[in-house]
């Protein structure tokens, strides 16, 4: 089970900075974002994040860096379900749907193929875990 985590724009932003980093100061957060805001209101973001136990800083040389404290899976699950709920009244499939009909996606056969083989994986799962092929669980699949 995934905590649900809920952050502002901003607060998504830093933590894709961070991510991407791995760890970062503020310099190099406020370079990265669009729009930047202050140092100061930038600090108190990073203070938010680190109150919701998103970030921790440590200090090397005269600035602090910020890490996550989250592994990055967790929080893409969380903000993919918020994704899902918001858009698609939590359809996987109606998200996915989306994303084919869209003519500007290139999807390769290799994807193509590794989207079957995660599809069989959750059938096989649900032939395990349920005793009917017709369960509300095999809705989330179709």
């Amino acid at each position: 089970m995934t905590i649900p985590i809920r952050l502002s724009r901003r607060e998504h932003e830093i933590m894709e900075i961070v991510f991407a980093l791995g760890k970062a100061t503020l310099t190099d957060i406020q370079s990265r974002m669009d729009n930047a805001p202050t140092r100061a209101a930038l600090r108190s973001l990073l203070t938010i994040l680190e109150s919701k136990g998103h970030l921790a800083h440590g200090k090397e040389g005269r600035e602090f860096t910020y890490h996550a404290t989250l592994e990055r899976g967790g929080v893409g699950r969380s903000a993919l379900r918020r994704v899902l709920d918001v858009f698609f009244d939590g359809s996987l499939k109606d998200a996915v749907s989306a994303h084919f009909s869209d003519p500007d996606e290139k999807i390769s056969a290799r994807e193509i193929a590794e989207l079957e083989a995660l599809l069989e994986a959750a059938r096989s799962k649900q032939g395990r875990s349920t005793p009917s092929r017709t369960s509300s669980a095999s809705k989330k699949i179709s």
